[in-house]
């Protein structure tokens, strides 16, 4: 949570009720039942969030099926190459623009300051407002690097340069990358891979 500087140690604001955290444990196993590795993860309770003080929007539009399916033909009628992409740590990436407040998670509280509570400054898992935020830094990002929205649907990027062809699929956390140029799709999962670590 450091280097992604998710939050700042702030003394409590007058009135303000931070929302709790807790910490999720999962076990990832092998084909054989064997754990191979352990995980953790930091989520917010944000059922205890209110409406017009830490949050207010919160839809975030994700690729319709649809959509997917038509790229996928494009794919295969034109022999794009397609690479699927993870990005792990998704919703940390979104900034938030509320004022949203947490305490000190279980195991982390800084021992010369366990008074403070934490400001959030990105989105968080559990927050009402992630999926929301890590979308709209999504956008950013992308149309950064030159690629254009489509109006009608959201989630569905492109990008052209002479004779070739890249699409991006954004659903939730997954990207689709589609293109017609192995250098150029390499060099967005690069530039993606850098923004999004």
């Amino acid at each position: 949570m450091g280097h992604n500087q998710v939050w700042n140690l702030v003394d409590p604001p007058d009135g303000v009720r931070p929302i709790e955290c807790k910490w999720i444990y999962k076990k990832k196993k092998d084909m054989d039942g064997n754990v191979h590795v352990y995980k953790a993860r930091l989520v917010t309770k944000g059922f205890r969030q209110v409406q017009g003080i830490d949050y207010d929007e919160t839809f975030s539009p994700v690729a319709m099926l649809k959509s997917i399916w038509i790229i996928l033909a494009i794919v295969v009628y034109f022999d794009y190459e397609i690479w699927q992409m993870d990005v792990k740590t998704a919703f940390l990436n979104g900034n938030l623009e509320e004022d949203v407040y947490m305490i000190q998670p279980e195991g982390f509280v800084d021992p010369n300051n366990a008074r403070k509570i934490c400001k959030l400054k990105k989105s968080i898992y559990g927050l009402k407002q992630a999926s929301r935020s890590w979308n709209i830094r999504f956008d950013e990002v992308v149309k950064g690097f030159g690629f254009c929205q489509n109006e009608e649907e959201p989630c569905v990027y492109k990008k052209e340069s002479g004779s070739i062809v890249v699409f991006l699929i954004l659903y939730v956390d997954d990207i689709l990358l589609i293109g017609n140029d192995i250098p150029m799709s390499q060099s967005i999962k690069t530039s993606l891979n850098n923004s999004f670590l």
